[in-house]
């Protein structure tokens, strides 16, 4: 916990729009980092991705479907993103009350992660499955 006070003690003037777009940049990729440090489920999508590349690299995929590999992965962890910033903005507020509303909108952003992320098995089954029935 102490680490993530640490990292918000930075952040003090976060609530301002940034005039330069490389300190945009600079407050962008925090939060990219701020989720890398302290979500599992990002973690694991991480490590999905990087497998599903090296297995279409092995697989050799064409170009069309290592863009549509792609795009689907970036879904998921812009998704993940989006749920972590939910989750942290629904916590602020409701100060570790519970409240159903506070509830259905962590579980919903949730859902949205989880739906992307059948999405994407789909599309690699789709894309791997012709490759792998081959080697049999």
């Amino acid at each position: 916990m102490e680490k993530n006070n640490n990292y918000l003690e930075h952040r003090k003037e976060s609530y301002k729009t940034s005039s330069n777009v490389l300190i945009s940049f600079k407050y962008a990729f925090s939060g990219i980092s701020y989720v890398l440090k302290t979500s599992r489920n990002f973690k694991i999508q991480l490590i999905f991705a990087v497998i599903s590349l090296m297995i279409g690299f092995l697989f050799k995929i064409s170009l069309s479907n290592y863009l549509i590999l792609i795009a689907t992965i970036m879904s998921v962890l812009i998704l993940e993103i989006l749920n972590t910033s939910i989750e942290s903005i629904v916590d602020l507020v409701m100060k570790k009350e519970f409240s159903i509303l506070a509830k259905i909108s962590k579980d919903t952003s949730a859902g949205a992660v989880l739906l992307a992320s059948i999405n994407s098995v789909i599309i690699a089954v789709y894309i791997f499955f012709p490759k792998i029935k081959l080697l049999f």
